[in-house]
Parts: C-alpha cells; sequence; structure tokens
C-alpha cells in the first residue's frame, strides 16, 4: 500500500491543497453569506444552534474540490461527468439555500445532477457479490439503480446536517476511506478524487466544528452527497473485488441508517416524508442530555468503526489465496465484533435510555405534538 501511494503522489497533494482552500476560503464565504443575509436562524423546528449562523459553506466545498481536481485529475468522461454533476448539486443548494425550494424542485435538481453523471458512464455496471460471484447489470437494470444510489445518498447526506460538524466529519471519514480502498483496487482517479473530498471536508470541519461559525448548507450537503455517491460507484463497485458492495454500505451506513430510521417514524406518525423534524440520530443524542460536541464525537466514533470493518475486509481477506487464513479471520472478526459492539451501544444510548427515561419520552411527545400542531 506504501508503494502504490508513493505511485501515486497526487493523493497526499490532493487532500493537503483541497485542506488549504477551503481553510482559507470558508470564512471569507461566511462573510460573504452574512452579507446577502444567507443566515440560518435559532428556533426553526430542526435546527439546534442558539446563535444565527452563516450558510453557504458549499461554495467553499466546491472551490476546495475543483481546484485540486483541475490540478490532479485525468478529466476523461466520467470524471468531467462527476465535476459537472456536483457544480450542478451545488448550484441546486445554493439556490435552496438563498430562497427555498419545494421538495419537488430540489428533487428535479438533484435528479439532474445524477442524469449528468451517468451520461458521461457512471453507472452500476456489474454486481460482484460473494458466491453469486460476478455478474453484468443489464442497461435497463443499472441506469435506474444508479440514479436512486446517487438521488438517495445526496437525501441521506442533506438530512445528516443537522448539527454541528456531523456531516463534515462524517464525509471526512468516508471520503478518505474510500480512498485507501479505491487505491488498493487500481482506482488511482478515484483514490485522488476521494482524497480531495476528505481534505475539503477536514478543512470545512475546522470552522464547523461545535460552536460552527459556518454551516455548509443545502449547497455543501448536496455537494458531498452527490460526490460520495458518484465515487461509491465510480472507483468501488466497477470492480471484480468480491465485497465490493460492502465498501459504500458499510462506510456509508450512518447516514443510510439515519434516513431509514427517520423515514419508518414519519411512515408511523403518518408525517410527510418531505417535512423538517427532530426524530434524526443527532436530535435523539440531544434528546438524552448529550451536547453537541459529545454527540458528535460518538457518531465519528461509529463511523470510525465501520470503516475500519470494511478496509479490515479489504486487506485482510478470510480467503486471500482460497484458502481459509486464520489470523486473518481473527482480526476481522474482532474488527466487525467491535462494529457491531459500538452499533448495539449506540442503540442502547437513543433507545434503551430513552425507554427508562420518563422525561425524555415526554419531551419527544411534546416535540411530536408540536410539530403536528405546526404542520
Amino acid at each position: 500500500m506504501v508503494e502504490t501511494l508513493r505511485a501515486n503522489p497526487e493523493v497526499i497533494w490532493g487532500f493537503l491543497l483541497a485542506l488549504g482552500v477551503v481553510l482559507v476560503l470558508t470564512p471569507a464565504v461566511g462573510r460573504f453569506a452574512r452579507i446577502l443575509g444567507v443566515v440560518d436562524q435559532p428556533g426553526e423546528t430542526r435546527r439546534i444552534h442558539i446563535h444565527p449562523v452563516p450558510r453557504l459553506g458549499g461554495i467553499a466545498l466546491l472551490l476546495g474540490i475543483f481546484v485540486p481536481a483541475l490540478a490532479f485529475l485525468a478529466l476523461d468522461g466520467a470524471y468531467r461527468g462527476i465535476l459537472l454533476g456536483a457544480a450542478v448539486a451545488t448550484c441546486v443548494g445554493v439556490v435552496d439555500d438563498f430562497r427555498g425550494l419545494p421538495w419537488w424542485a430540489k428533487l428535479g435538481g438533484q435528479g439532474s445532477a445524477a442524469a449528468i453523471a451517468i451520461g458521461f458512464g457512471v453507472t452500476v455496471d456489474r454486481f460482484t457479490f460473494p458466491v453469486l460471484g460476478i455478474h453484468d447489470l443489464p442497461e435497463v437494470v443499472a441506469i435506474p439503480a444508479t440514479f436512486i444510489w446517487i438521488v438517495a445518498i445526496m437525501n441521506m447526506v442533506n438530512f445528516l446536517d443537522g448539527m454541528d460538524g456531523l456531516a463534515a466529519g462524517i464525509c471526512g471519514i468516508a471520503g478518505g476511506t474510500f480512498a485507501v480502498i479505491a487505491l488498493s483496487l487500481g482506482s488511482p482517479q478515484a483514490a485522488i478524487l476521494s482524497a480531495i473530498v476528505a481534505g475539503a471536508c477536514f478543512g470545512f470541519l475546522h470552522h464547523n466544528f461545535y460552536p460552527a461559525r459556518i454551516f455548509m448548507g443545502d449547497s455543501g450537503a448536496l455537494l458531498l452527497g452527490f460526490t460520495l455517491a458518484t465515487l461509491s460507484v465510480q472507483g468501488l463497485l466497477k470492480t471484480a473485488a468480491t465485497v465490493a458492495l460492502f465498501f459504500p454500505l458499510l462506510v456509508l451506513a450512518i447516514p443510510i441508517v439515519d434516513t431509514a430510521f427517520v423515514i419508518a417514524k414519519r411512515l408511523k406518525y403518518r408525517q410527510p416524508l418531505y417535512t423538517a423534524d427532530r426524530t434524526h440520530l443527532h436530535h435523539r443524542f440531544v434528546n438524552i442530555g448529550f451536547s453537541q460536541r459529545r454527540a458528535a464525537l460518538y457518531m465519528y466514533g461509529w463511523c470510525a468503526t465501520l470503516a475500519a470493518a470494511a478496509l479490515a475486509t479489504r486487506f485482510l481477506p478470510p480467503r486471500p489465496h482460497g484458502e481459509l487464513d486464520i489470523s486473518h479471520t481473527v482480526v476481522d472478526a474482532v474488527i466487525g465484533l467491535l462494529a457491531i459492539a459500538t452499533s448495539v451501544y449506540i442503540v442502547y444510548l437513543l433507545e434503551i435510555v430513552k425507554l427508562m427515561n420518563p422525561r425524555i419520552r415526554r419531551r419527544e411527545a411534546e416535540a411530536r405534538a408540536q410539530e403536528r400542531v405546526s404542520a
């Protein structure tokens, strides 16, 4: 792996340049947002901050991704499409940050970004799964599956962006993990862009961690969701690795679980799927008494254990040459159990602790009642 990294120094340089660009430009973008009046006010349904905070951080993230990408990427068809789609996704988010878009207009913009990437060849063209082996997917299946995946991840990251530093930290960990896996799979272009995304996220996190001085807004959330979704397709799923399907599912498990949980809650209480509420995982941490800083760190730790499980699956396969390797199997089992234990512990905190504390149950019931009245 070290030799592969030495042969592709653009991965490191892309990460560092993205980090520096976002670190430097984000304060200027924040001042620009305040001048334009694009500021998140406290007191809205799902907001938990107590002071006005400027949005439009996605503009700094976009520049932090584009500058090193133009410097270090070979812009062939697929990656040209990813960057063009990323620009469209950011523009849709900027308009939503400025004026607010109805759900159908935002969804249409997300679909346009996804369609651009697909038009440039970013599609899940094969399906690799243990035992079943490698199977090519016909276009009639590949194109809709890719479209749904990209739009879904964009919305999942957008849902996750409800607490200082949360989305930036999770996406930074995901980008770094994708970079390592893509490099090991012989996809240096995907590794470079993934490292760039990680650098941009960690640079933004310096300004966005609690107490946040700027929010990424929909412009940043849609940008990061789109980029990670397309990278998972182009850099991971298009390989012949036996467990390639598990990599994006593990690394992006937190936004996937968060969205699934919220949708289930809204269906249970017969609420519209597109309305804002306080049933996300990060809101539930706050409801049981966690500070924003502590809740974000718990979520980072959870994401890190899942990323470690993905890396262990890639670099320590139980059957590296068709025969069982005991040492690899033991390490994989330990890391897998750690990831499962962390997930179970999070469920314990968010569900069992709530059930044991009547004040928390009463507070959540009052919040749901208030949401129904406001709707």
